[in-house]
């Protein structure tokens, strides 16, 4: 009975992060905390402090304190984090390598004018131009599909219209809010434009004039994100709603709906909307201070704000009425989720970068020539889809696929 006491006690000890260490030749019963160590590629080395410990995926523990952990391996680059091990408190470093040189792989065959994804980031429409009005125009390609090159004909590339009616292969395109139209703008030779409202799942063997009510269709639209946008906020709990109306700029939910990247639009102190505060968060990172012009994101399930980037003018959204975007006009978010709600990309002077949630592991994936603001990721997250003609003025720019994992 007394052994089975004691091994119980044992076991939860153990469990809590209580080792026994041996310091001067005596056994020392100490309670420490303990790091989950993971990679994507596994089989990674990881440093604490400049040391070779340990690889990845295990757990180490390690006396209370701060210290700096760096996941290597072959052919990656290097991913750095700091934590704070707190006594019986299991912290979590999870790493995504990305490849010290990614491959990329030209993923169509023909000359593209635009390209944008749909709302639900699975879809991309594009516009093409060739030798034969039937095959220019615009096309819908299915983004889960694995087949390349994106080939007209294929089971998972629709095209929408030619240019047999109008010139859609020089139109502006649009998305409708639910993902299931595509609004094309065409400039008329005396410069007037032309408004045509397409199908997004099958040709559109009449395409749709709605130019005498295209402003209609666009108060339609922005109605439409307003609603959706007004249900997330309300599925907030109250005290976080307030705060939130009060002083974020929201530009986006990640793909879980479970965390919002905002741009402060107020200088002000975020309090805690969880107690007592959840056990594990790496808090070096957090910053309940906002800055008006800061980009932040906020965790909605664990009640974490992180900034991601240093105060800068307003970012304008489609959905923000201020900043008298039309369908057609770029404003572009220097910031895209990635799929898995975990990591952003951040395009900026003309590279393509990657930063984690809590804005650390800022991480160059791509510096070569691109179509500014037309970058888009893969939705597993094994690509980022670009559009350039790789510096080659007599070629049409084309879309490439950098391949990341």
């Amino acid at each position: 009975m007394v052994l089975i006491i004691v091994t119980t006690i044992f076991v939860i000890m153990y469990g809590k992060g209580y080792r026994i260490f041996v310091q001067h030749g005596t056994p020392t019963l100490s309670n420490t905390g303990i790091l989950n160590v993971s990679s994507d590629p596994t089989g990674a080395q990881v440093f604490i402090d400049g040391h070779l410990t340990t690889a990845t995926n295990n757990s180490i523990n390690l006396t209370p304190g701060h210290y700096s952990i760096t996941i290597v391996k072959d052919g990656y680059l290097a991913w750095k984090k700091d934590f704070d091990i707190k006594r019986e408190v299991v912290s979590n470093a999870d790493a995504t390598l990305y490849p010290q040189a990614p491959s990329l792989q030209s993923i169509s065959t023909f000359g593209i004018q635009s390209a944008i994804m749909d709302p639900t980031d699975t879809k991309l429409a594009f516009s093409i131009a060739s030798s034969s009005a039937r095959e220019n125009g615009i096309y819908v390609y299915d983004m889960t599909s694995r087949n390349f090159p994106i080939l007209a004909g294929q089971s998972s590339t629709t095209q929408i219209v030619d240019d047999t009616t109008d010139n859609f292969s020089q139109a502006k395109i649009a998305w409708s809010p639910d993902g299931t139209q595509v609004l094309a703008r065409v400039n008329e030779q005396d410069g007037s434009p032309t408004y045509y409202l397409l199908n997004a799942s099958q040709y559109n063997q009449t395409p749709q004039d709605i130019t005498a009510i295209y402003q209609n269709t666009l108060e339609l639209w922005q109605q439409q994100r307003a609603d959706k946008a007004a249900a997330q906020i309300k599925s907030l709990k109250a005290p976080l709603q307030t705060f939130a109306e009060q002083n974020f700029r929201i530009l986006s939910w990640s793909p879980d709906d479970n965390k919002i990247l905002y741009q402060a639009s107020e200088s002000a102190t975020m309090p805690l909307f969880i107690k007592p505060r959840l056990i594990g968060n790496n808090s070096l990172y957090e910053q309940r201070n906002l800055e008006k012009g800061g980009i932040y994101v906020y965790n909605i399930a664990e009640d974490y704000n992180t900034r991601i980037l240093e105060p800068i003018n307003k970012v304008c959204t489609i959905s923000d009425p201020t900043c008298n975007c039309d369908e057609f006009t770029s404003c572009p978010v220097p910031l895209t989720w990635f799929p898995d709600s975990s990591h952003l990309l951040y395009v900026k002077d003309k590279t393509i970068n990657v930063v984690e949630d809590d804005g650390s592991n800022l991480t160059t994936l791509y510096a070569g020539p691109f179509v500014d603001h037309y970058v888009f990721p893969w939705p597993d997250g094994s690509k980022i889809v670009i559009l350039t003609n790789l510096n080659s003025p007599n070629l049409p720019p084309t879309l490439y696929s950098i391949g990341i994992r």
